[in-house]
């Protein structure tokens, strides 16, 4: 549920024939060779999910459903007295582990990431070995990615001329400010390559979560808030030199529903793509 967003955006219809941001996600992941999808959801929301969401999908491609519970967690580890929100995107990634076999995307459900974004990582992907820890992800363009209607959070990233990954520092309230945009006093150019939550990995990434995920539970498993990020998580495989983060490129443009106010531009932005022959009218015929 979102709480900035006051619903359920993940299946709120944007498309003019009442897609989702999901639909043109897996309809994007498809014709760029992508054979599977993977919905981490919670448990309670499973019956609306499936006949919503999951059954348009389930006669096009497998389709499996992990759960991302405040239980799942180490043993010797529990839930603290008053905690209700997810352990973050790191959990939600590592309690897919039993159905990932392959190398995969991540993505999140409520951004709208673009074809060409899919096209980009899937080439990427079909050259890694599943057992590699060379990982990837797909950079945006800092102003490019910001709300008129309120703050963002973004991973900031650092890449080498080469572009691999040589750090990403996750900044929460990230607000516009001219042409550039600014957290608090810090200024920033608006330039910036950030993280949108399109990764790509291998399977291999699930012992470094599992050992991310204790030691986070250690320092902070009786907090109500935290959360094990997957940029810190990257952040730290990629300091430590025990992986590499390739920084991809892409034209296309990203937009996503932080905020109700959003949906609105949301809607027009499909419409003009739509308009320009970038997809159906009607994605699934």
């Amino acid at each position: 549920m979102g709480s900035r967003y006051g619903g359920l955006k993940q299946i709120d219809p944007v498309g003019p024939s009442g897609e989702t941001i999901i639909d043109y996600s897996i309809y994007d992941a498809l014709r760029a060779g992508f054979g599977k999808v993977v919905f981490v959801i919670r448990k309670d929301i499973e019956q609306t999910f499936r006949e919503v969401v999951g059954s348009r999908f389930e006669n096009r491609l497998p389709v499996e459903y992990a759960f991302q519970e405040l239980t799942k967690l180490p043993d010797g580890f529990t839930v603290p007295a008053g905690r209700t929100k997810p352990w973050g995107t790191g959990h939600a990634i590592l309690v897919a582990e039993p159905v990932i076999h392959e190398p995969f995307a991540m993505i999140n459900a409520d951004d709208f990431y673009g074809a060409d974004t899919f096209r980009v990582l899937a080439e990427y992907l079909q050259q890694v070995r599943p057992d590699s820890n060379d990982y990837a992800m797909v950079g945006f363009t800092l102003r490019k990615t910001l709300s008129d209607h309120g703050t963002v959070a973004r991973g900031v990233c650092q890449v080498d001329a080469t572009g691999q990954l040589k750090q990403i520092v996750e900044m929460l309230k990230i607000e516009k400010a001219g042409a550039g945009a600014k957290q608090g006093d810090i200024r920033l150019t608006g330039d910036e390559a950030v993280s949108m939550n399109f990764w790509g990995f291998t399977p291999a990434l699930f012992h470094h979560l599992r050992t991310e995920l204790t030691t986070f539970l250690a320092a902070h498993g009786q907090e109500e808030k935290s959360e094990l990020l997957i940029p810190n998580v990257v952040n730290t495989l990629v300091t430590k030199g025990k992986a590499t983060c390739q920084v991809l490129r892409t034209a296309s443009s990203w937009f996503g529903v932080t905020y109700r106010e959003d949906r609105p531009i949301v809607i027009e932005s499909i419409r003009q793509l739509v308009a320009g022959g970038e997809y159906p009218a009607k994605l699934w015929q």
